[in-house]
């Protein structure tokens, strides 16, 4: 059974993550999360980190990261 990654252009793409937008460096059909390992399609990616080059499933995941990198932004009450 095929999933929505296989078959042409079923590939990881390699993505350059500028400011409010990406550009392909290899072509593909997905990323895949740097915090969860999800692939997200293209037209489906909407948070990355321009600083960290990753790309992320949701706000969750990104903000996640954010506090991985950051352990300060936890102890705000």
């Amino acid at each position: 059974m095929m999933n929505r990654f296989e078959g042409p252009g079923g590939k990881e793409a390699r993505i350059r993550y500028l400011d409010g937008d990406f550009q392909v460096t290899s072509p593909g059909s997905f990323v895949r999360c740097a915090v969860t390992g999800e692939n997200i399609p293209l037209d489906e990616l909407k948070y990355w980190s321009v600083a960290r080059q990753e790309p992320y499933v949701n706000a969750t995941a990104s903000l996640r990261r954010e506090i991985e990198v950051h352990p300060e932004l936890r102890k705000r009450s």
